[in-house]
């Protein structure tokens, strides 16, 4: 005799039970709404995991005249192809993103940036994640036209539809990078700081910046243009900062490809990392670990920025009142080699730092 057996979804109860919560935060943390505690919603979320249960979002969506879908794109450059799946701070975040928007039961579709005006206004989808807005941003301008719910991975640097973003806390980054290279010694650090029109080089520069000014220590800022060729174009604003009278002793790249960028210019002009330069990068690049030497990074934690925009979008498109429309991210410090400066000499022989 064969029993055939029928999966049933999980009810929010057996959710609510295996996380220790109630029904209604449960229904809260997958929705994205409600004032709960990241610990809280990821507890729920978790549960959520284990017992098998996918929220029925998109028969709800299509209840509703909705389509269960969410879109994610990134700021467009004119006729400029960027690969931004390449890079591995999008990766992570487009990844993320994925996984919360299947959590919460909606799918996620992931649009090329060079989409045409017709298709933006005729693809279907209950709300879209547009990273790093820029200025005059074309994206914004069409899903205001059709009305449709955006959140900006990325603060705007104009206003835009409806001002929700998620963002990490540039300020509270540049601080633990910057104390952490004065602590090491460092008192020239410089920034190789690119031109671009949106907001996050802008906001990096100002934390940069102010930094500086609280220290008393100068502000040494190379710029440099962000495209088309930025790695040259940051090779040279580097050599620029090493040929400064002094010299700066650290310097700073802000994007991925940065710390490289640094190296080689440091090589090109004969000087050591870290005994005369101390060299750090904000990225997401694993191969740091295992540059010559490695480099110190700051993370930008685009694996909790996807997740938070996601859940954002979600809070926004069911129109929840009470729910933080601007959330910011802690980075994290990942200290390498690149900047310990070598110990004081012992016996005659020097000594690195731990």
């Amino acid at each position: 005799m064969t029993i055939s057996r029928v999966w049933r979804r999980p009810t929010l109860g057996a959710v609510a039970a295996r996380a220790g919560v109630s029904t209604a935060t449960v229904s809260n943390a997958l929705n994205g709404t409600g004032r709960l505690s990241e610990a809280t919603r990821q507890r729920v979320l978790a549960a959520a995991r284990e017992l098998g249960h996918a929220p029925a979002s998109t028969a709800r969506a299509l209840a509703r005249g909705g389509t269960g879908v969410l879109g994610l794109t990134t700021t467009t450059y004119g006729d400029l192809p960027v690969s931004y799946i390449e890079i591995p701070y999008y990766a992570q975040l487009t990844l993320s993103a994925m996984a919360a928007a299947h959590e919460r039961g909606y799918m996620l579709m992931v649009m090329p940036s060079s989409l045409s005006p017709w298709t933006w206004l005729n693809t279907p989808m209950d709300g879209v994640i547009h990273v790093e807005p820029r200025a005059d941003d074309p994206v914004c301008s069409l899903l205001r036209e059709r009305g449709i719910p955006m959140v900006s991975e990325g603060r705007p640097s104009q206003p835009c539809w409806d001002d929700a973003w998620v963002d990490t806390d540039h300020e509270a980054g540049m601080r633990l990078l910057l104390d952490h290279l004065a602590e090491s010694g460092a008192r020239r650090i410089a920034l190789s700081q690119p031109l671009h029109d949106d907001a996050y080089p802008i906001l990096i520069g100002r934390a940069y910046a102010s930094w500086c000014a609280e220290r008393g220590m100068p502000a040494l800022v190379e710029e440099y243009a962000a495209l088309p060729d930025y790695f040259t174009s940051e090779r040279d604003a580097v050599g620029r900062l090493l040929a400064r009278d002094p010299r700066p002793d650290a310097v700073i790249g802000v994007y991925s490809d940065s710390g490289h960028n640094i190296l080689a210019a440091a090589r090109h002009h004969g000087i050591r990392v870290p005994q005369d330069l101390l060299v750090a990068c904000i990225s997401e690049d694993p191969d740091y670990a295992t540059t010559t030497p490695p480099v110190t990074t700051l993370s930008l934690r685009p694996d909790r920025v996807g997740a938070e925009v996601v859940d954002l979008l979600i809070a926004v498109i069911n129109a929840r009142s009470g729910v933080e429309r601007r959330r910011l991210v802690q980075p994290v410090l990942l200290p390498r080699r690149s900047t310990r400066r070598a110990a004081r000499r012992r016996n005659g022989t020097p000594t690195s730092t731990p």
